[in-house]
């Protein structure tokens, strides 16, 4: 497989067990009454599944997109030269300067 597909595979991954992690919050803490409706009706066990998948699609993506944007972030500012130069003075001609 892919390095990236891996990679975008992974961190999807990882958006899953955030979103199950979060479900289980919000029906463990009964927000909104949330738990109550789940098991009171017959089509809780699609709101929990409509519930995961959705949030899967939000955390998945915010997973994948703040891991690619940190691909980058090498710091080259590491070394005690980097970053801060010093002006160096330049000698003008008489001739030159107007």
């Amino acid at each position: 497989m892919p390095d990236h597909i891996a990679f975008i595979l992974r961190h999807a991954v990882i958006g899953f067990v955030l979103a199950l992690v979060f479900v289980a919050m919000l029906l463990a803490f009964d927000v909104a009454g949330l738990w109550h409706l789940v098991t009171h009706t017959a089509d809780g066990p699609i709101a929990i599944v409509m519930l995961v998948v959705f949030f899967t699609i939000t955390f998945g993506a915010v997973q994948i997109g703040y891991q690619i944007m940190s691909l980058g972030d090498d710091d080259d500012d590491d070394d005690d030269q980097g970053g801060h130069r010093q002006p160096i003075p330049i000698r003008l001609r008489s001739d030159d300067h107007r």
